[in-house]
Parts: structure tokens; sequence; C-alpha cells
């Protein structure tokens, strides 16, 4: 599935919420694990690096709440608040607490899509690199300029739009239509 659009983690102790939230999210192209607790889930953001978690506030044993308190500081992932509880109050709770956005249940799936979609493109715009080093060379997509040996070179848009693609997609085949 390295056609999928992200990896999203489903915290939610309802099997039906879980069962739904992943259906659809596979049926939009995203790769998805789920787990029915958030002790279950700290296990498996220990092993498995995801773009995105969706958390429900009211389970058994630690809350949405406390897994955040728990993990946001050493976890970089964007976490979606998807809950019963939708007083305002709770609402800040969770913002306050870490949380990048916040949809009550019920939802329409169609707003927890496009949700997904502004926070994973946002924080891979955040990600990007535009200044990578190695050896003797430097690329400095900012300035478009190539440093190599003290000797600079200037680029134009088009080779500052290849080399960003290519930077920020390591490892990564690209055909001609892909780099066009």
């Amino acid at each position: 599935m390295d056609n999928s659009r992200g990896h999203i983690l489903v915290v939610d102790d309802d099997d039906g919420i879980r069962s739904l939230v992943k259906k659809y999210l596979n049926e939009n192209n995203y790769l998805v694990t789920t787990a029915e607790s958030a002790e279950i889930a700290t296990e498996k953001i220990k092993i498995i690096e995801f773009d995105l978690i969706i958390l429900d506030i009211m389970m058994p044993g630690k809350s949405g709440l406390e897994f955040i308190e728990e993990n946001k500081k050493k976890l970089q992932t964007p976490i979606i608040l998807l809950t019963a509880k939708g007083e305002p109050n709770e609402r800040i709770e969770g913002l306050e607490k870490g949380a990048d956005d916040y949809l009550p249940k019920p939802f329409e799936p169609k707003e927890l899509i496009l949700r997904i979609e502004n926070i994973i493109n946002k924080t891979k715009k955040r990600d990007q690199k535009n200044i990578i080093e190695f050896e003797n060379i430097k690329i400095d997509l900012n300035k478009q300029l190539i440093s190599k040996n003290d000797k600079e070179f200037k680029i134009n848009n088009t080779e500052k739009v290849i080399l960003k693609k290519m930077i920020n997609n390591p490892g990564k085949t690209f055909s001609r239509e892909d780099i066009g």
C-alpha cells in the first residue's frame, strides 16, 4: 500500500467507531492501525511512526487526555480528538493538552477526511527540507544555490522544483512524468 496518503492510528474503545473510521479511511487511501486503549496506543507509537493519531477522550483505563500528556512532548505526530465530549470547556482542555484539532461525535466522515488532509498537508510542508548538506556540497533551495568546494552555482526554478521533490522523497525513483 505504498500509494497511501498517510498512516493513521485510530484509538477508541468502541469497536464500532474504530471499524467504521478504519473502513472510511481505507476507502480514502489511508493506511490505518487501530488500538482499543491508550495503553495499547502507547505501545504502538513506540514501534510505528504515524502521520496522524485520531484519539477518543473517554476510554477505560487511561483517558485520551492522559495519553496526550504522557506522549505529546516526545511525539511529533499531530492528534485529532474524536469524542462524544462536546462541551466548549472539554474541547479547550483537549487543545490545551496538545491536540491539534477536535471533532465531536457524531461526526460527518467527509469533515474528518478534510481535517486529516489539512493537518497532514501542513505537517508535510513544515517538515520539508530547503537546505541540505553532505560532504563538500550544500544545496540551499531558498537562495537557489548549490555550493561545492567553495564555488557557487545558481539554479533556476525548474531545477529547484526537481531538487525539492528529490530531497524530500529520499529513496524514491522518479519517472520523467513525476518530475516534469
